[in-house]
């Protein structure tokens, strides 16, 4: 047994799949998918043990797909990270087995949505989050990185319905009365995790000729408009890595209940509604969710252990198409707003500094409780450390030479570090690669982003104790990044006076602009600010993106009645949070005092 990834039940020494062919339906009323999978395998066919990766799964029987003959399987004992072990039993010279299944209700990568969970209100909802390890709750499969497979689906639904998925669109097939099934076909090898889909009420608008925005046809001119510029992105970003390989880049905005900002799925970038804040302030995740083309979709990280080369790369990434779109000041915002989510998560995993270190080792550990900002905010301080010991024009043709050589491979940290040494002999010692990798926080010559702006805020903050106050023609010029930072560098024991003068200046508390929202929320809520009691209700009880849910209920925790405030909120908004962010909040409110 060659056991890779400690995520996953799959055997580097077993047959690999090659292709899915993936025939489901939609059952809104039983909340599930229910249909059949093919495995399929290269060369002339294959034999022996298989070993696949299941989690909730009801699986109805197993066959040889060119004969139809039975076959027997095992499911082993439920692990409550890994799922149960189907384990199956290939006869000589199998070209494919297929699967007869269903999904559980419970799925953890897939949420339901009521008409009334919906911006329609009329329609149901279904969406799919497959990172870090769920796809094994919507297909049986090996749930691996390593194990890329290329797809093609057919997906009915209901009639009135549309369906998208991280795939090309392939036409239209018959189905029963009632129903109408959308085909679809992803001709390059992707991971597991990168698998998705989506069904409701959808409309798309082209916004060039390889960009389209969908979304509800209640958010979908206001989603057109606010990611109107994404082909200056894509083109901007093929400068950095090379051509863009997936043909189309489509964006579909989710109801809010999304629990990320958004999710790189090859040709169909998932989205948070709150990025739409009427001003094209937020579409930064663009960039970033994008930049994953090239770093995590065509070079991806091998397991969660090496989650840092995805998104290391990706940060560093978003962070130089922002300066190419708006200048070297845009991008030291940037860093210096990454800097205090750096931060956060240094604290948070004070008690758990392995989980501080970019290579880490997760045995025993579910990737979503070590989630955080570490792998994206230290990771790409890393590749800044390695791009100026080089040169920006060097790295430049590094970074294209590592894309071409790793395309449409899933790596690990020493296969980086070999390339690297083979690049640039001595440049890992130079930079203290092993400190970076295989320490915890963040190492002491870590790059620094400084800027005349930057200096400005930081300072003006920083004095709010002694009497400094922005002025008004600040308080007028500023965009939405420098309030974000005036904001995150304030003080966080402020006065109900201050919190006053804050609010009647900056009118905040009504705010679109998420970032600047709940910073300011979890700022006034954390002094026990009952004015914006009401507004941080009205957050938590209708977003559930997790970078959001998370400080809010800390702030939260941080008084008496917020505590009282937050259990209410949340008794009665856990139902319709994603169970990722509902098992943030929860271990948030564990920790509360009382």
């Amino acid at each position: 047994m060659t056991r890779i990834d400690p995520h996953s039940y799959f055997d580097d020494s077993q047959p690999r799949t090659q292709s899915w062919h993936l025939r489901l339906r939609v059952d809104f009323d039983r909340k599930v998918l229910e249909g059949e999978v093919t495995l399929v395998f290269p060369g002339t066919g294959v034999a022996g043990t298989l070993d696949l990766d299941t989690k909730g799964l009801a699986i109805h029987r197993v066959y040889v797909t060119a004969t139809a003959a039975p076959l027997p399987f095992e499911l082993g004992e439920e692990d409550p990270i890994l799922g149960r072990r189907l384990r199956l039993h290939i006869p000589p010279n199998t070209m494919g087995i297929t699967l007869a299944y269903e999904t559980s209700p419970e799925a953890l990568g897939l949420q339901w949505l009521s008409p009334q969970q919906t911006a329609g209100g009329k329609q149901p909802f279904l969406f799919s989050q497959c990172q870090a390890i769920h796809a094994r709750t919507l297909v049986p499969c090996q749930d691996c990185a390593v194990a890329r497979v290329s797809y093609d689906a057919e997906i009915t639904v209901p009639d009135g319905l549309t369906a998208v998925m991280s795939a090309g669109p392939d036409g239209l097939a018959s189905a029963a009365p009632g129903w109408r099934t959308f085909k679809f076909k992803m001709p390059q090898p992707i991971p597991s995790y990168l698998l998705a889909l989506a069904v409701g009420e959808l409309e798309g608008r082209d916004v060039s000729p390889r960009v389209r925005v969908w979304a509800e046809p209640a958010t979908i001119e206001k989603a057109a408009w606010e990611f109107a510029e994404t082909e200056a992105f894509v083109g901007k970003a093929e400068g950095l890595f090379g051509p863009y390989d997936w043909d189309r880049y489509d964006m579909l905005v989710l109801p809010p209940s999304f629990p990320y900002g958004g999710m790189e799925n090859p040709r169909m970038t998932f989205l948070t509604p709150t990025l739409l804040a009427g001003d094209r302030s937020l579409v930064d995740v663009v960039a970033h969710e994008l930049a994953h083309s090239w770093t995590g979709n065509l070079v991806t990280n091998a397991t969660a252990e090496h989650f840092w080369l995805n998104e290391g790369f990706t940060v560093w990434a978003e962070r130089r198409i922002l300066r190419v779109l708006h200048g070297e000041a845009a991008e030291m915002l940037g860093w210096a707003i990454g800097q205090k989510a750096l931060d956060e998560s240094l604290e948070r995993f004070a008690e758990q500094p392995e989980l501080t270190k970019l290579r880490t080792h997760l045995e025993g550990i579910d990737p979503d409780d070590a989630f955080s900002s570490i792998p994206y905010e230290k990771g790409a301080r890393f590749v800044v450390a390695l791009e100026r010991a080089v040169g920006e024009a060097a790295f430049a043709g590094f970074l294209k030479a590592y894309m071409q050589h790793f395309r449409f491979q899933s790596i690990t940290t020493e296969q980086f570090c070999t390339f690297v040494e083979a690049q640039f002999p001595g440049l890992l010692t130079r930079v203290n690669a092993e400190v970076w990798l295989h320490e915890p926080g963040l190492p002491a010559d870590a790059p620094r982003f400084v800027s005349p702006v930057l200096e400005t805020l930081t300072a003006l903050a920083k004095g709010w104790p002694e009497g400094l106050r922005p002025s008004e023609s600040q308080l007028q010029t500023w965009n939405t990044s420098e309030l974000l930072i005036y904001l995150q560098q304030l003080p966080r024991d402020l006065s109900t006076e201050d919190c006053q003068w804050l609010d009647a200046h900056l009118a905040l508390t009504q705010r679109g602009n998420f970032e600047i929202l709940v910073e300011w929320l979890g700022l006034a809520a954390g002094i026990g600010f009952t004015p914006v009691f009401e507004r941080v209700r009205q957050v938590l009880s209708t977003v559930g993106r997790m970078k959001y849910v998370r400080p809010l209920y800390q702030a939260l925790g941080k008084t008496p009645a917020g505590r009282a405030l937050a259990r209410e909120v949340f008794a009665t908004a856990a139902p319709s949070y994603h169970g990722l962010t509902r098992r943030v909040a929860e271990g948030v409110m564990a920790k509360y005092a009382e």
